[in-house]
């Protein structure tokens, strides 16, 4: 009898589908499907590609967009920022010259939004693809069933050049999570809870596949959501296995495959799930019943608690190391040993970035916001991740929950999350945000930041201080 396949991992199947060549001992040249570029880490590629006279090798495959450095406000003013000014000018030079499409300010401009938002929103996102970008975030793709992850600079000019990457074998894990989510718990609270369970290196050298009933729960945009934050955990990529949910929202997207296309496309992404038997690396586990909405304190993703709880204490860890970097960040934070998260007063809240700015997440923010107002002890902005979820959220009227309330409704971008664009914390300032890092500075020099999901944001924008959705009253979703 023939011998039976060896049963693979959804990341096996991907892989071994895109190695085009593999020297013992030596890094796999991997093939790329999809490249995303925009305007801070692609410069220098460019610049690389015409020192050594070549071409894009396949921009059929290259879509490049502005997010990062473009003001989210006044955008029919010059960018006051000189060098954001210079990288949003110097891509539009260099998609031109190369042949790129770019979502721009100008080009394009009712496509322009987030990397990691219009990738899926374009139907280029899809099941079985290699994804990069000069981006750590690009995870996110993840969702779909895809091989995505972010490269550097060197590798963004490799692939513009060749469309293939250089790439060790990374090992696999598996995050199961089981259960369900209780009211006011969200996609984020999931992801926030696996990394403080397990810790910031917790994936290193690994690509994460999310299991369970819990996550087959989700929707594609809260799925989009842990796959995001997926580096935050020290991981490679991070990935959910496509199923009925996956082909439905892909379905009739401008880049999706259409008619006979498609029917062959959904039998072959059918077979992209993990097989019954196959082993991986590592295995992790969450109870989603069991959470709480979630919440950081310190200045890593991993120092996170429920909200209904304190701040750890330095003195009870054991380990010396451990005890110097949780003193050095709640004095930074401003946060005292064993204290209450509930009630800790804040400035500013930011809804947005590609963790949580896309429509479903506008949606559960309007839902706490509805016939309240916003704290005038604090400032409040709400970013779409796109041009179009801009025109959707106001199509349903979510811009004016937002504005009536007393938020600011801002033009699509990155905006706070990286605080390259004029969107930023002043020193001392603390802040509860829906993006994804709450280094030191990540929101402007002498910012802090406590991450949370836009529940959580918006309960507490009522407040002015840290606040559980769950003791408010409102709209059922």
């Amino acid at each position: 009898m023939p011998a039976l396949d060896t049963p693979k991992t959804l990341f096996e199947k991907i892989w071994d589908a895109h190695v085009v060549t593999q020297e013992p001992d030596s890094p796999a040249v991997l093939y790329i499907d999809l490249h995303l570029v925009h305007e801070v880490t692609s410069p220098q590629a460019f610049d690389g590609l015409r020192q050594r006279g070549l071409r894009v090798r396949r921009p059929d495959r290259t879509f490049a967009t502005m997010d990062h450095s473009i003001p989210t406000r006044d955008r029919d003013r010059p960018i006051a920022d000189e060098m954001a000014a210079r990288q949003v000018a110097q891509l539009e030079k260099n998609t031109t010259e190369f042949g790129i499409t770019l979502y721009g300010l100008r080009q394009n401009a009712e496509k322009q939004g987030i990397v990691h938002v219009i990738g899926p929103e374009l139907g280029l996102t899809r099941p079985g693809l290699t994804i990069v970008c000069g981006d750590s975030h690009t995870s996110t793709h993840g969702a779909f069933g895809a091989l995505a992850f972010g490269i550097g600079t060197t590798e963004v000019e490799m692939v513009l050049a060749t469309q293939c990457l250089l790439q060790r074998k990374p090992r696999t894990a598996q995050v199961r999570v089981s259960g369900s989510l209780a009211p006011g718990v969200s996609a984020k609270d999931i992801i926030l809870g696996i990394i403080a369970r397990y810790g910031i290196s917790a994936g290193t050298g690994h690509v994460f596949e999310y299991t369970g009933e819990a996550i087959r729960a989700l929707n594609m945009e809260e799925r989009m959501t842990v796959c995001n934050m997926s580096i935050e955990a020290g991981a490679r990529a991070g990935m959910i296995a496509p199923d009925d949910t996956t082909f439905q929202y892909v379905a009739g997207r401008e880049y999706a495959p259409k008619g006979e296309d498609w029917e062959r496309a959904v039998a072959a992404w059918r077979k992209l799930p993990t097989d019954e038997g196959a082993v991986y690396d590592a295995i992790f586990a969450l109870n989603a019943s069991e959470l709480e909405p979630m919440i950081t304190y310190g200045t890593n993703p991993g120092m996170g608690i429920p909200i209904t709880g304190k701040v750890p204490d330095p003195a009870a860890l054991p380990e010396l190391a451990a005890r110097t970097a949780l003193l050095k960040a709640l004095a930074y934070m401003g946060l005292r040993p064993n204290q209450p998260i509930l009630g800790q007063p804040v400035d500013v809240i930011f809804i947005g970035s590609c963790t949580n700015s896309r429509i479903t997440d506008l949606r559960e923010a309007a839902r706490v916001l509805r016939g309240h107002k916003v704290s005038p002890k604090v400032r409040v902005l709400v970013v779409p991740g796109s041009v179009q979820v801009k025109r959707q959220a106001e199509a349903e009227g979510l811009d004016r929950v937002f504005t009536e309330a007393g938020a600011e409704w801002r033009e699509a971008g990155c905006s706070m999350c990286i605080a390259m664009n004029g969107d930023q914390l002043e020193p001392g300032q603390m802040a509860i945000s829906t993006s994804n890092r709450n280094f030191e500075g990540r929101q402007g020099k002498g910012g802090r930041t406590l991450l949370a999901s836009p529940l959580t944001a918006a309960a507490s924008a009522v407040t002015g201080m840290v606040t559980d959705v769950r003791t408010m009253a409102i709209d059922k979703p």
